[in-house]
């Protein structure tokens, strides 16, 4: 049954649609401008099967932007506060003093512009294959060509983004969709929002962002891109990167069992925010050490500046799959390193993708860097920027029985990521110094990931 519509009016005079339904906790559900249309939405089962899954137990409220769907078309501008107004006025009008926001590609940066904003109106903030600046995501191939062509042939236009956005798998969904592309706005109005997304910029609100956040991303799309969630996730301050199969910028299509229980797993935690630069207490993170092997002869068999040069570039290939991974560096401890992540798929695949850039650079390397990694996951003590506890020694443990070029975890990481396709080789039990009981290992076999 279709809910009823309202309406809330901005400050600058627009009209905006919106419903909302449900009982609960409230999530605003964004609209991907400009394709959004509340009334005919509900013709696409999959996006009525989304909203079940995502608003049980939930006040679920989406709204249309200005400029398409049910909300007043014309506007005095489209830019990002204006995008905020919109927003705005719709959790005013509906009456709600704390919501979660789910923003995806477009939403993202008035979602962030919001929570930077009124953190003490957000509780949550999750980002689904979105971007923090809207010039670097216009400037992808795709996109890029896909708009030059919104003003000479509409109707190609709404079948080719259907296609791009919903991915290439999804033949019936992505016809469904584009007829709702072109019923959502006009091909001017659709340059005119999809312009003015070129001009957001939220980058230097990163750092601000104080309420806890989930940066979703699918890898295989070719209509998103991954260095923009890779940003996200590592200047957002205690922020969380998840990586999802798929390649449709819609999280209603493909494995949504994997989108919803991520999404729900992650609101159904604590709503405290995450003060920036902190890691809370009490909080299940994985901890990853890394070691390289013959720091301590590297000088007297180089040199000072030459064994300099080599840990320089281990440092600079650690730190990278740290960041692209949405690893918190914890501490460099001279012949390697401390990071904590939020997920524990998120921790095995900068582990695989440590060893890879190094097997990599060895390969051409006159002097080859290996190194040792080592996992655990567990709740640990966060005090003066550092982690501490029984999970933070028994993954240094871990790590220090290792041999070089391996990744060894503890069962606990091995069960938290079970499913995701990481082939793993069974150690048994190792007894680890310190530790009264042997301790399950496990080695991620990453060559042949």
């Amino acid at each position: 049954m279709e809910p009823p519509i309202q309406f809330a009016r901005t400050p600058d005079g627009v009209d905006i649609a919106f419903w909302a339904i449900g009982e609960g906790p409230a999530l605003v559900a964004m609209p991907s401008m400009p394709w959004s249309h509340l009334k005919l939405e509900w013709s696409i089962p999959e996006v009525e099967r989304w909203y079940g899954m995502i608003g049980k137990g939930r006040r679920l409220i989406r709204y249309d932007g200005r400029g398409f769907g049910l909300s007043q078309r014309e506007a005095p501008s489209f830019d990002l506060q204006a995008q905020v107004l919109d927003l705005a006025a719709v959790i005013d009008r509906a009456g709600v003093d704390r919501v979660d926001l789910l923003a995806a590609q477009h939403s993202g940066p008035p979602a962030i512009a919001y929570a930077v904003q009124n953190p003490d109106r957000v509780a949550h903030l999750v980002l689904f294959c979105t971007y923090a600046n809207g010039r670097a995501y216009a400037s992808l191939p795709v996109i890029a060509a896909t708009r030059g062509i919104i003003h000479q042939d509409w109707e190609f236009y709404t079948e080719a983004v259907a296609r791009l956005l919903l991915g290439w798998t999804q033949p019936e969904a992505a016809s469904r969709f584009a007829r709702l592309i072109a019923a959502c706005t006009t091909p001017e109005l659709a340059g005119a929002v999809l312009a003015a997304t070129s001009t957001f910029d939220v980058t230097a609100l990163l750092a601000q962002v104080a309420v806890p956040t989930l940066v979703m991303f699918r890898p295989q799309l070719r209509s998103a891109s991954f260095e923009q969630s890779r940003l996200l996730a590592s200047s957002i301050p205690g922020a969380r990167l998840v990586l999802l199969e798929g390649d449709s910028v819609a999280p209603y299509l493909g494995d949504v069992a994997a989108v919803t229980a991520e999404i729900d797993g992650f609101l159904s935690g604590s709503e405290r925010a995450v003060q920036p630069g902190r890691t809370g207490n009490g909080a299940l993170q994985t901890i990853l050490f890394t070691d390289i092997e013959g720091s301590t002869t590297l000088t007297s068999r180089l040199g000072d500046d030459a064994a300099r040069t080599v840990m320089r570039q281990h440092e600079q290939i650690v730190r990278d799959a740290l960041r692209a991974h949405g690893g918190v560096e914890i501490k460099a401890m001279g012949d390697g390193f401390m990071a904590s992540f939020g997920s524990a798929v998120a921790a095995v695949e900068c582990a695989i993708a440590m060893q890879r850039s190094l097997a990599t650079h060895n390969a051409t390397a006159a002097e080859p860097i290996r190194i040792r990694v080592g996992m655990n996951a567990g709740e640990p003590i966060a005090e003066d920027g550092d982690l501490f506890g029984t999970a933070v020694i028994a993954a240094a443990r871990i790590g220090a029985q290792a041999g070089v070029g391996e990744i060894h975890v503890s069962d606990v990481v091995r069960q938290l990521v079970a499913g995701k396709g990481f082939p793993f080789r069974d150690l048994g039990d190792v007894s680890l110094r310190g530790f009264e009981s042997p301790m399950r290992i496990h080695a991620v076999e990453w060559q042949s990931r």
